[in-house]
């Protein structure tokens, strides 16, 4: 599992247990936490800024800790960085935690916030942004996102100069994700998650076209270099935290952003009028635990496997894969998480009976579809129990060749998936442990289904 992510605001626990303390100087470095200067004649290069972003380069964690501490981070007794491999790191409490107790504050001093990066930039970030917008209108719910990476990127072309810089190095190299995933990887992937991860791989090409274009001021061999590109966009998307009120803005908090995820999350975060960052836990955390905050909705893994390149091993359903049907989802005013499996006995949701006898019925009675359509829009479930008594039979089979149809190009996916050579392919894993949660899951749901037909 990809760890060490952070997303979703949560609610107030109250005051936080530690106080901010004067920042103490980790390095030589005398800028500001929060100025962008032009770097345009700057000749650092992932090699010569000493910030390593090879995919297989070791990450340098505990200098991190170490920054993060002398600027004021602080974290309750017990409360500790963990990684078995050296890759994948979370943060677990050796002595517990009770419930409501601050187990990590982060001072607003080391935390790159997107709203300071609009003033940061000025004019600049305000032309790269407008001729975002004229590519795709929809994307400027994106811009904070944007603005994270270009400030990402600004510290990047700092090198050791930055203020970050412990941190720059401190970050993940290899993703897995639907940003990072080749078109092999593409080939490999059902229609639904396929989608998922095309739509973020497209907003990346559109935040690299528009900083491209070259109004923010960033040196021309970080602009150029694919990887450092796509490692400061995934960087930004995985580590976020959004807040709306008073304004919406994204964050990203050094050491907080190394909470693991947990479908029952345990921990909450909360951000204080300064921009501090408290994260309390919500119950009381046993020792030996991870700490954990929920990236997604629990029901809907696929989404947190595109965003993210994970698969949460305790998600109890999944979506039932009716892109096709999307359509009519949408008239019914159904969403994607009301469509589910259950990963574990293959149960199927009622509200996915609904979409597939509203589309028999659309196909061919018309009239009976539009009374469908009002009863599920106003709840009227005898009339909706009428309809699907009277028409089970070519739902059953109009779900039946749903899920053997998907069963099949699950099967021929991962076979494919398999064909590839790990080296040049190191995502396969996660793909195939995708393809095979749908494959398993729908196992159990044909078996259902058929038992119905009996």
């Amino acid at each position: 599992m990809q760890l060490s992510h952070i997303i979703f605001a949560a609610g107030t626990l109250g005051t936080s247990a530690f106080l901010p303390v004067r920042p103490l100087p980790f390095s030589q470095t005398t800028k500001d936490a929060a100025l962008l200067t032009d770097t345009r004649s700057s000749s650092s290069t992932s090699q010569l800024n000493g910030v390593l972003i090879s995919e297989y380069a070791q990450r340098d964690v505990p200098p991190m800790e170490q920054w993060a501490e002398q600027y004021g981070m602080q974290k309750a007794p017990g409360i500790e960085l963990y990684s078995e491999d050296g890759s994948d790191y979370q943060l677990i409490t050796q002595q517990g935690v009770g419930a409501g107790q601050t187990a990590l504050f982060v001072p607003a001093d080391i935390i790159l916030s997107s709203n300071a990066v609009v003033q940061e930039c000025g004019g600049a970030l305000q032309q790269a942004e407008a001729v975002l917008i004229e590519m795709e209108q929809g994307i400027a719910q994106r811009l904070p996102l944007f603005r994270l990476m270009v400030k990402i990127l600004a510290e990047y072309d700092k090198g050791q100069d930055s203020l970050f810089y412990p941190w720059l190095n401190a970050m993940p190299k290899l993703f897995y994700n639907g940003v990072a995933m080749t078109d092999g990887c593409f080939a490999c992937l059902p229609p639904y998650a396929s989608m998922l991860a095309q739509n973020e791989r497209n907003t990346y090409s559109r935040f690299l076209n528009a900083i491209r274009l070259g109004y923010v001021p960033l040196s021309q061999e970080t602009i150029n270099n694919d990887q450092v590109m796509q490692w400061a966009y995934n960087i930004a998307l995985t580590r976020f935290h959004e807040v709306w009120e008073p304004t919406r803005q994204k964050f990203i908090a050094p050491m907080a952003d190394m909470l693991n995820h947990g479908s029952e999350a345990n921990c909450e975060i909360t951000v204080d009028q300064v921009g501090n960052f408290n994260v309390a836990a919500l119950y009381d955390i046993p020792p030996g635990s991870p700490l954990t905050i929920s990236l997604g909705d629990p029901t809907n893994p696929t989404p947190i496997f595109a965003k993210y390149g994970f698969l949460p091993t305790d998600c109890a359903t999944i979506f039932c894969k009716a892109i096709h049907l999307e359509p009519q989802i949408e008239e019914l005013g159904y969403d994607f998480k009301d469509l589910l499996f259950q990963t574990q006995s293959g149960e199927i949701a009622p509200k996915v009976w609904d979409i597939f006898l509203y589309e028999l019925l659309r196909n061919n009675d018309p009239g009976a579809a539009d009374q469908f359509y009002v009863a599920c829009k106003t709840n009227d479930e005898d009339t909706k129990k009428h309809y699907h008594d009277n028409y089970f039979q070519y739902t059953l089979d109009a779900l039946k060749q749903h899920v053997y149809g998907i069963l099949g190009d699950v099967e021929n996916l991962t076979m494919k998936a398999q064909s590839y050579d790990l080296t040049t392919h190191p995502r396969v894993p996660v793909i195939v442990a995708h393809n095979n949660l749908v494959r398993d899951t729908f196992t159990m749901t044909a078996s259902l289904l058929e038992q119905m037909g009996q």
